[in-house]
Parts: structure tokens; sequence; C-alpha cells
């Protein structure tokens, strides 16, 4: 976020860059949780209900932080500071996610907790953070110069197209199953499925999970940076505004 801030939005100004980390954070975190726990249920299409409500509730805390800022607008401030409010959405649901992981039955399990961090501090930068940027960087595209955000079609198909590549990413474990299952001709039961686990795997299965689970994360990876590259290259020389603007070089 900050590379991001140093490079290519140091007109943006300095407020907004913390503004919208927290307000991704906090509001984007509680409102997703909320939204979730009321409207969804268990079922196969759970993920991708997670993914719609998380990237609305992102790209909601992006126009409340931007509310007072009319002059801001274009694609390369959406990039930068959909990516801001996305890595803020991250961090906070990471910092719940390992406290769950550190409060146990038996006390305090600090290598749980660390390794909860490690691993989704690893996967960050490939997730919430391009989704919500590329999704951003439409939307305040479309911005009109008086503030008023436009849900043009392009930008409700870009945020439809995110919220896709995010229900895959958090349903690959279970997709993963199901195509080891389908490789090896083995029966599998809605009941084991929705549990997510198979019963008693060999070590082909094992082998073929991990390649289909880590195989399908990287190919979700290489789609979000290439709509992101795509989108960042007609960025270049851009200032906040959407005009262009000498201090800004891109590569």
């Amino acid at each position: 976020m900050l590379w991001a801030y140093e490079r290519h939005g140091r007109d943006l100004g300095a407020s907004l860059i913390p503004g919208c980390f927290l307000t991704g954070g906090i509001l984007g975190v509680l409102g997703a949780s909320a939204m979730e726990s009321y409207l969804l249920h268990p079922s196969l299409w759970v993920f991708l209900g997670v993914g719609l409500i998380e990237e609305a509730v992102k790209l909601l805390a992006l126009m409340f932080v931007l509310r007072r800022h009319p002059g801001i607008h274009g694609m390369r401030a959406g990039l930068v500071l959909g990516a801001t409010v996305g890595f803020g959405f991250a961090a906070f649901e990471s910092a719940g996610y390992a406290f769950n992981a550190a409060v146990t039955m038996k006390g305090i399990d600090l290598r749980a907790l660390l390794e909860t961090e490690v691993l989704r501090g690893v996967l960050a930068p490939f997730g919430h953070g391009p989704w919500t940027a590329i999704a951003g960087g439409v939307l305040l595209s479309f911005r009109t110069p008086n503030g008023r955000f436009r849900l043009a079609a392009p930008a409700i198909g870009t945020y439809l197209g995110v919220a896709v590549l995010h229900s895959l990413w958090d349903s690959m474990h279970g997709i993963a199953i199901w195509l080891v299952a389908r490789v090896t001709d083995t029966g599998l039961s809605r009941a084991l499925f929705a549990q997510g686990y198979t019963p008693a795997p060999t070590d082909e299965q094992r082998h073929l999970f991990t390649v289909f689970s880590i195989g399908g994360m990287v190919v979700i990876t290489l789609v979000a940076l290439a709509w992101l590259r795509s989108l960042a290259r007609g960025t270049r020389g851009a200032g906040a505004d959407g005009r262009p603007d000498a201090r800004i070089h891109t590569p």
C-alpha cells in the first residue's frame, strides 16, 4: 500500500491513505460479517454470496471515504485507493482469524496465531488488494467531476467479475476436493463435500489435492494481476483528477 502511494499516489493526499485503510478494515469487516451472518446460509453457493457481499462492502467503504473529496476520480486514483481499502480489509480480517486461531480451550496458542498471520500475510497481496483495486479503479473512472458516483455497466460488470474471482478463491478447497474425486473416480457424497474433506485419502489423492488447490489459486491470481495490469497501463501520467500529471511516472 505504501509502495503504491509513494510511486503513484502522492498527489492524492496523505490523509486519504490511512482513512481508506482504516475504513476498509473496520467498517468493511464489521459490515461484511453482519451481512453474511444474516443473509447467508450453508449451501454450495455460499462462497459466491461471500464474494458479492465483501466486494460490495469494500466499494461502499471507498465511496464513504471519498464522499467529501469530489475532485478525486479517475482510474489511477481508484486503483491506489481501492487497493488501500482492500489491504485494510485483509489486515483486519487476518487479525480476526489469528485471534480465533490463538484462543483455544487450553489457553492461548501463539504458534497457531503466528502460523495464521504468516500464511495470510503471504496470500494477502494476491487477494483483497488487487480485487478492490480493479473494482475501485473502474468505479472512479466513471465518477463525475462533481463527485457523483455513476453505477455504469462497466463498473457493475467489474464488480461482478472480481466477486467471482473472490468466490473462486474462497471455494478452491472444495473445488479441489471435487476435482480429485472426479479424476480418481471416487464417489463423494454431498455431506462429505460440504464438510470439506475426503475420507481416507490415498497418496495420489493428497498429491492431486495439493496440485489442484494451489494451481487454482495461482490461476486466479494470474487472472487478477493481468486484469489489474491492463487497467494500470491506461493511467500513465494521469493525476488524481484524471488529467495528465507530469509528476506521475508509471513504469
